[in-house]
């Protein structure tokens, strides 16, 4: 029998695609379904926080990824690959994607033909066009766009770039990535900026943020403030405090905690988020904050040979959780407060269970940045035993 909580997909794709995985539940039921989740893996450590959801729950992400490929019409298709397959599911409207984003995805596949542009076939190693990512500022409105190709060639691309601004005179700037690997992943390591500076900015709270294309940011920035203010309330910063920003990605979370402590420090491996971490802090004026380009265990490690200490960790890490290593590196660091921020509540369970003879977990807060996904984002606060 039907659920009471069932209700019919607003997405005419949710048959075929399978990226949300919760769109035929009720939106109140879903948030009690990861509140759930999120008791269930882990309120044995500490009282769960109900779950902070969104007003309204669609066309929520700003960051936009569509695949090119050609049907067995011969027709050009862009879209997602349908869940757990490499095959593209054509999406010209999605309704967690921005709007604005799908149009200009729409108005590049159907230029691509006028311009004999193909989409590259991994079969054959034919084509060009892989991917195409586009980012959109929420507050800012900016919009950057970049082209996905598998190789440096790209027919006709001062005619193509001015016939996309003539029809989206919106978009601030248009970059080339190549990506000629045999990988899963949409960036390559090389890029050519065809239109604008390469970037686009962003405001989140008071502070203003540069992204550049392959720089990680959150993709739901209604949900992102919310997120780094529970960040920073667990932090329970007075103004005395070295703060280490263990996964700083662009430095968001480092900067938004810089006014309320003595000295941040952010460190990440991704040399391009580094690099938009350094000019972010530049620009909003955040002199207490310095960011490193250096693997977490090792320079938390650094640290305590340079006999220095850390008041507060910040750990925000991918879905694989935190190294084994870095925790190991913590607990010898002996930080009084951890404020520990996950997309995988699962792996996050395992970290606090290592975490556990020397911390105590005083809170978890649930947030839902990925309405109608089965993911669920938390905050935990630490605390030293």
């Amino acid at each position: 029998q039907p659920s009471p909580f069932r209700v019919e997909p607003k997405c005419a794709y949710h048959r075929q695609c399978g990226g949300c995985q919760l769109q035929n539940l009720s939106y109140p039921e879903q948030l009690h379904l990861k509140q759930a989740t999120a008791i269930r893996l882990l309120g044995r450590f500490g009282h769960v926080e109900e779950i902070l959801g969104m007003d309204d729950p669609y066309h929520y992400r700003n960051k936009v990824q569509a695949a090119f490929g050609v049907n067995r019409q011969g027709q050009i298709i862009s879209g997602v690959y349908q869940s757990a397959s490499h095959r593209i599911v054509p999406v010209s409207d999605c309704m967690i994607e921005d709007t604005v984003a799908d149009r200009i995805i729409v108005t590049i596949r159907k230029l691509l033909k006028s311009f004999k542009i193909r989409p590259y076939d991994e079969d054959t190693g034919r084509g060009t066009l892989r991917h195409v990512l586009v980012r959109r500022g929420w507050r800012s409105g900016e919009i950057l766009v970049v082209l996905v190709t598998a190789h440096g060639m790209l027919p006709g691309k001062r005619n193509f770039v001015r016939a996309l601004l003539q029809r989206h005179p919106d978009i601030t700037t248009i970059v080339q990535n190549i990506n000629a690997g045999q990988t899963s992943l949409v960036l390559g390591p090389h890029s050519e900026v065809l239109y604008g500076p390469g970037y686009i900015h962003e405001q989140l709270g008071d502070f203003t943020f540069r992204i550049s294309p392959r720089a990680f940011y959150q993709i739901n920035p209604v949900q992102t403030e919310v997120l780094y203010r529970t960040a920073l309330e667990y932090a329970g910063l007075t103004g005395t405090e070295t703060v280490v920003d263990a996964y700083c990605g662009t430095g968001t979370i480092g900067i938004f905690a810089s006014r309320n402590a003595a000295r941040v420090i952010g460190v990440e491996n991704n040399r391009d988020a580094v690099r938009d971490a350094i000019s972010n802090a530049k620009a909003n004026r955040a002199d207490n904050v310095r960011f490193y380009t250096a693997d977490a265990s090792d320079f938390l490690q650094g640290m305590a040979k340079a006999g220095e200490h850390a008041d507060v960790v910040i750990l925000d890490p991918p879905r694989a959780g935190v190294d084994e290593p870095v925790i190991g590196v913590i607990l010898r660091a002996a930080p009084e407060r951890i404020v520990y921020v996950s997309c995988n509540p699962a792996t996050q369970a395992r970290d606090l269970a290592l975490l556990d003879a020397d911390y105590r977990v005083e809170a978890v807060q649930p947030v839902d940045m990925f309405p109608h996904t089965h993911h669920v984002e938390n905050v935990v606060k630490l605390v030293r035993r």
